[in-house]
């Protein structure tokens, strides 16, 4: 194989990778078996190695890959990663409305989305290229993980739609029940200590200076919203616009007209809640109108 046909090779098996990767996060389907696709991605590596210089950082090889840190460094979030008010009756939803509709007096629609029980986590990408990765940490300040959420396949190294200048998007690392108790199992044959739940093996996986040591463990990804280089005028587009940049998103989220659908939903949620195969923390309710939503403002550390 010439060295031109090796990059025409290389361009299509990335797109091909992608692609598969795409379909079986994003739309929870498959076109291939799980052989077939790692026979591709042998294929790529084996290419990459003979031509190192068509190696790129959003290649699907390059997923692990670097020295382990010796520590983790500090990152300013673009904009503060804001936490939740609790709500935990139906009145509660009704007060809260109430408040809102003295700030901005008309009606309103919401949408709702499972909270997903996980460790959040905000991915910055340029010119449609994932470039850092932090964590929460205080709502201003988290720390730079980005070598370890390169390894979780569910989140894309490169945006499905090149979009110019930066993107930001924020979302959720978890772990399915299953993979957790199979950890645990493997835990037990080792006579080592169990972990209690799925959200600190997450925790604690994140944060690992070892990024060969984060991909050992089953991670997966669910995205709820883009904070920078969308132009989404409600929550509904928004997750839709997620999908179209190659990010899972979390199941079952509903736009709703009043309190009384939501309440409606909670009722139905809570007989699938055990059922689901990952942990679920409750739901989120939302304002779905975005500009809406920014003229409500934040109270605290939570938005109004």
């Amino acid at each position: 194989m010439t060295k031109t046909e090796a990059t025409a090779r290389v361009t299509k098996l990335k797109k091909e990778i992608n692609h598969h990767r795409y379909l079986y996060h994003v739309k929870d389907t498959q076109e291939i078996s799980d052989a077939a696709l790692d026979s591709l991605k042998r294929e790529l590596d084996t290419l990459e190695l003979e031509y190192p210089d068509l190696v790129t950082s959003d290649s699907p090889t390059q997923r692990v890959g670097g020295e382990p840190l010796a520590e983790f460094s500090k990152v300013r979030h673009r904009t503060r990663m804001l936490s939740l008010q609790d709500a935990f009756s139906v009145e509660d939803l009704m007060n809260w409305e109430t408040r809102n509709k003295k700030v901005v007096a008309q009606d309103f629609s919401y949408f709702v989305e499972l909270k997903i029980d996980g460790v959040a986590v905000a991915l910055q990408y340029q010119d449609g290229v994932l470039v850092r990765a932090a964590t929460r940490g205080d709502g201003s300040v988290g720390e730079d993980v980005t070598h370890n959420i390169r390894t979780i396949d569910a989140i894309p190294l490169t945006l499905r739609e090149k979009i110019p200048g930066p993107v930001e998007v924020r979302g959720e690392v978890y772990m399915l029940k299953k993979e957790f108790d199979a950890l645990n199992k493997e835990q037990g044959k080792k006579q080592a200590k169990l972990y209690a739940n799925p959200r600190n093996v997450v925790a604690g996986s994140i944060r690992q200076l070892d990024p060969s040591q984060v991909a050992s463990r089953p991670l997966r990804f669910f995205a709820w919203e883009i904070t920078a280089g969308d132009g989404s005028t409600t929550r509904a587009a928004e997750y839709k616009a997620l999908q179209d940049l190659g990010f899972p998103v979390p199941p079952d989220a509903a736009k709703l007209a009043t309190i009384k659908d939501v309440a409606k939903l909670i009722d139905g949620e809570e007989k699938k809640r055990l059922k689901r195969p990952f942990l679920v923390d409750g739901l989120v309710l939302k304002i779905d109108d975005l500009a809406l939503s920014e003229r409500l403002g934040v109270v605290g550390k939570a938005p109004r």
